[in-house]
């Protein structure tokens, strides 16, 4: 720590971090004994106190380090310091008490200390402590405050400060992936890399989700053991990664408005050990996602088979919800190109209906034909009729060719049929 400020007193002020030691390993050079130097080094290396006796070549210690410096503080630990007070003089010395703030950039947190609410004597050569525990919150300068008030010889209060300086920095990095399926569940892919100077192993990462979204973890197997492994153990420098998926309440899911206005999806709540065991914590802020973008109406699809027979006719079923704010009434129209591969099959002007704001027009049931065998890629474009003058649409069904432009002397919406098309997708860093 850096002591900002120092002055003769009574009574001599000492602070300490309290860390845990670390192991310590032998410095492994060696040779095969044909080599020049032949058994020197073997021998050199047997001989060391901190190798393991028939295991010298390995990197492993049996003996601990004591802490040599300040060593780094990272968020999300808990700090703890022993803070002392020595009676330097040969006369005792009255009314001794001890008090610890801790300045970050934004506040001034006060440390409970045994010693700060009661004055205490101390006899010669006698030290008063205390050891204070605290867990960091904020990133960068910190600054520990620590105040001696006394009885001086000339029976009134005396007091000095002293400062100690030190730095948080970051431990982890996270970074985040959302997913919107068509199915209005979201998925979210978590990265988290460890950024320390040590190894660290992840005790604990899960997402606690927001009152809008049940969360089931993809990150365990069916008999409920992680994908991982018992330990998840991480180098500087390693990450790994974490899947969630996220299902909208019944209340949600019923209906589209509160769907779009979902955003918020969770916190990640990320739990590690370092150094013989030392934990640490952090929890992300508020995970948001960018909801999709629905336009006026959305289409959904149900029962849709993964392989058909060619020249057989086979059936789908859509979902049509408005998601405007007004009354739409819409018309069914089939086409089909000369170079498509898929024909659609049935009445084409269809007139659907007028569809309430909100209001959903369940399983419409539609039919095609393939005569090719490959690939079917589906898209659907819906154009609509308003009852309003203003406002004249229409309805479109093709196949979709990545190639061929969309129609823009009409206002269409284009809903892909694959989730992984539709999805929207947000980068984001914890």
């Amino acid at each position: 720590m850096e002591n900002k400020e120092g002055m003769e007193h009574l009574v001599a002020l000492k602070v300490m971090r309290l860390t845990k030691p670390a192991l310590i390993s032998p410095k492994i050079v060696t040779c095969d004994f044909k080599d020049l130097p032949g058994n020197i080094l073997n021998n050199y290396l047997k001989d060391d106190a901190t190798s393991v006796v028939r295991m010298e070549t390995l990197a492993a210690g049996q003996f601990l380090l004591l802490p040599q410096s300040f060593g780094n503080i990272y968020l999300g630990e808990t700090f703890s310091c022993y803070v002392c007070v020595h009676n330097e003089t040969n006369q005792p010395v009255q009314s001794v008490s001890i008090k610890a703030d801790l300045q970050t950039s934004s506040q001034r947190i006060p440390l409970s200390t045994q010693q700060q609410q009661s004055s205490v004597m101390l006899d010669v050569d006698e030290t008063l402590g205390d050891v204070i525990h605290h867990e960091v919150k904020d990133l960068g300068t910190h600054i520990l405050v620590c105040e001696v008030t006394y009885m001086s010889n000339y029976n009134t209060l005396a007091s000095f400060r002293k400062f100690f300086k030190f730095e948080v920095m970051k431990p982890l990095d996270v970074k985040t992936k959302f997913y919107n399926a068509e199915s209005d569940e979201v998925f979210l892919e978590a990265q988290v890399q460890n950024i320390t100077s040590g190894s660290i192993i992840l005790e604990q990462v899960s997402l606690e989700s927001s009152q809008q979204f049940i969360v089931k973890s993809l990150n365990e197997t069916s008999d409920g053991k992680s994908v991982f492994g018992d330990v998840t153990l991480l180098q500087t420098q390693e990450s790994c990664q974490y899947l969630y998926c996220l299902s909208p309440k019944p209340n949600i899911a019923s209906d589209i408005k509160l769907i779009a206005a979902a955003k918020n999806i969770g916190k990640l709540d990320i739990v590690w050990r370092s150094n013989l065991g030392e934990k640490g914590r952090l929890q992300t802020s508020q995970l948001q996602r960018m909801t999709p973008e629905y336009g006026d109406i959305r289409v959904t699809y149900e029962n849709l088979p993964s392989k058909v027979p060619v020249e057989k006719p086979f059936n789908i079923k859509c979902k049509i919800v408005n998601a405007s704010e007004r009354t739409l009434d819409l018309i069914l129209k089939l086409r089909s190109h000369q170079d498509s591969s898929l024909i659609w099959c049935g009445i084409s002007n269809r007139k659907l209906g007028p569809l309430e704001p909100g209001e959903k027009m369940q399983s419409l049931k539609m039919k095609l034909r393939v005569h090719k065998h490959n690939i079917q890629n589906i898209e659907v474009i819906q154009d609509w009729k308003s009852p309003l003058p203003s406002c004249h649409h229409e309805a479109d069904h093709r196949e979709r060719k990545p190639s061929r432009p969309a129609r823009r002397d009409e206002d269409v919406l284009v809903l892909p049929l694959e989730p992984s098309q539709c999805g929207r997708e947000r980068h984001g860093r914890g």
